[in-house]
């Protein structure tokens, strides 16, 4: 039952990530010019201060972790940061493969 949970959050995260492609792809062809949004852009228009929060948290157990890791995740579109988190769980949770010649008790 929690697979299945995972797996549906999976693709909700990879419909919203196409969504995002759609959004930034319509203001690609109305501007002519091609901008995406950032991580960390939707993330502050969500909510702001849950960002700052996460940002104190993170500094004060591991400072590196901000600037190496998050500050990079934050600087990518968002259609790709939530495509490959869908993608990662779908996989991560995919349903196992039945095995030939063996039963599951």
């Amino acid at each position: 039952m929690i697979r299945g949970f995972f797996r549906l959050l999976g693709l909700l995260l990879l419909a919203g990530g196409f969504i995002f492609m759609v959004y930034d792809g319509a203001r690609w062809v109305a501007d002519q010019t091609l901008q995406f949004t950032r991580f960390g852009q939707f993330w502050n228009d969500v909510n702001q201060s849950s960002q700052a929060a996460f940002h104190a948290w993170v500094d004060s157990k591991a400072p590196w972790l901000w600037e190496w890791i998050v500050k990079i995740i934050l600087n990518q579109p968002v259609f790709a940061v939530l495509g490959l988190l869908g993608i990662i769980l779908i996989l991560v949770f995919r349903p196992r493969r039945p095995l030939i010649g063996y039963s599951r008790d």
